[in-house]
């Protein structure tokens, strides 16, 4: 869906879910404005049994003059009503009757969503996706301070602290808005209450503590979502924790923050499992969290209606915390050596891909974080450090003595379209650069053959090149080691191998 769609109707109401948070009352201010600046007059509302009074959301109202208004219920029919941060139809919003219905969230779908929606569950919040839709129509947020204020610190509150980011998108509207820095430390300074100060007291003494794995489960009472991230980082500083799970539950949704302290444990990782078909979660490597939909929760097999209600949800988390914990076999690569005759020997097929010399589009020593589908890399750049594009705009360095021994240029700019195109900023100066405007297409010679076989079980493998991050490997992924070195072993996802790799 296009922000310009909605121009056709003249009467319009914004409703954001009962019980706003930072992210709704954002993406509702920005999509006011929007229709604002567009000659058009919508009301902005909220409904539900408690009206607004946490300080933070208060000062944010006040400061930016947010134009909302609390009604008990619908009063009149719209010719179109637009929820933002919920669907139309949930549990989590009191919504009247209109001649048109518009969606614009970023959680899981629940409902059947009417023709104007726009829902993208892997986006962190939805003031991010009320940023892209607005930018996408041609306007530049920086000079509107209020409002960029405003998106910055629905995504910053919802993502607690930006730790549960995991889309770029995400980070790019971050890094793009021209913010009130006084004004956002305020309002964080203002989120937690002296009752949710007892909150994170309570669910600290009332912890379940996993030995074998070495994992806490700590049940909060309902609270902002940025006490959880309190309470697991705090107990990860436990001796003997390695991994903490927070989290409250409410009829709308639960909540969870997920905290790692050992690299054998990926917290973003652990949060995709534990809302895999449920929900949505996401964020850092150390740092994740996400929510799960009750009514989705109870279709899950994990779920156990027979026990008592008061532990089921921590029975779901611990079953899939188990799962996920003893799934894998961990290798490091640089003392591990595969045994090559179970495995077949493979070639790369004459496919097109990208490569960029870094050095043209930033200065030898530059300090780079490079950002992509899959995450930011920072690194210090050489003379002979080169990035690979992969066939779905996946991205990672090479060396310029392997990029010559294993690929031939084609002297042709490589030109794709990805979902999310990678770039470049240098750290030190802020300049960001699009990867894709200095890309060139490059084809294998053949020369560069490896071992390789599926997978029967789950691993993860920290590579010679990087022995802090782990790759993980499933099912029917391929493992693989170049026939010249040994210990450079490497995940292929079973998506792109047939696509790259002919047996020799």
């Amino acid at each position: 869906m296009k922000l310009n769609e909605l121009l056709k109707f003249n009467d319009i109401v914004i409703q954001c879910h009962d019980n706003p948070d930072a992210d709704a009352l954002a993406s509702g201010f920005a999509l006011y404005w929007y229709f604002i600046r567009n000659d058009k007059k919508p009301v902005f509302i909220y409904s539900g049994k408690n009206r607004i009074h946490k300080s933070n959301l208060m000062i944010m109202l006040d400061e930016l003059s947010i134009p909302i208004t609390y009604v008990e219920k619908m009063d009149r029919r719209p010719e179109l009503l637009i929820t933002v941060d919920c669907q139309y139809g949930q549990k989590n919003v009191t919504a009247g009757e209109a001649d048109n219905v518009a969606i614009i969230d970023h959680h899981q779908p629940t409902v059947n969503a009417p023709e104007l929606c726009e829902i993208r569950s892997n986006i962190g919040s939805c003031s991010t996706i009320m940023w892209d839709m607005i930018r996408a129509e041609g306007y530049d947020l920086f000079n509107e301070k209020n409002v960029s204020t405003a998106l910055y610190y629905g995504l910053y509150t919802d993502t607690n602290r930006f730790s549960e980011i995991s889309h770029p998108l995400d980070r790019d509207m971050m890094d793009s808005l021209n913010i009130n820095k006084s004004l956002v430390t305020e309002m964080s300074n203002s989120n937690i209450s002296l009752d949710e100060l007892m909150i994170t007291g309570r669910a600290i003494l009332g912890y379940d503590y996993y030995e074998q794995y070495k994992y806490l489960i700590i049940h909060a009472e309902k609270c902002d979502p940025n006490i959880l991230g309190v309470i697991s980082d705090f107990s990860t500083e436990t001796e003997g924790v390695d991994v903490c799970l927070a989290y409250y539950e409410s009829p709308e949704e639960i909540k969870f923050s997920v905290r790692s302290c050992t690299k054998e444990v990926h917290a973003n990782e652990v949060a995709v499992h534990l809302s895999d078909g449920v929900g949505g979660g996401g964020g850092h490597i150390r740092k994740a969290g996400g929510s799960i939909r009750p009514e989705k929760l109870v279709e899950s097999k994990e779920y156990n209606p027979s026990i008592d209600e008061s532990i089921r949800v921590k029975e779901f988390f611990k079953a899939r915390l188990d799962e996920y914990l003893q799934r894998y076999e961990i290798l490091y690569a640089k003392n591990t050596t595969l045994d090559t005759s179970t495995m077949k020997l493979y070639e790369k097929l004459p496919q097109e891909l990208g490569y960029v010399k870094l050095t043209d589009v930033f200065p030898v020593n530059s300090m780079l974080e490079i950002r992509t589908l899959e995450g930011d890399i920072n690194m210090r750049l050489n003379e002979d450090k080169y990035l690979m594009i992969g066939i779905e705009g996946e991205i990672y360095p090479i060396n310029v003595e392997k990029l010559n021994t294993s690929y031939k240029p084609t002297g042709r700019p490589f030109t794709r379209t990805f979902e999310y195109e990678p770039s470049v900023t240098d750290v030190f100066t802020g300049e960001k650069k699009n990867v894709m405007a200095y890309a060139k297409g490059i084809i294998s010679t053949g020369k560069s053959r490896i071992y390789a076989k599926p997978l029967d079980h789950y691993i993860k493998l920290f590579t010679s090149w990087d022995e802090e991050k782990y790759y993980a490997g499933e099912p029917g992924d391929y493992i693989a080691v170049r026939d010249d070195d040994p210990h450079d072993i490497y995940i292929i996802n079973s998506r792109f191998f047939d696509r790259l790799y002919k047996e020799v």
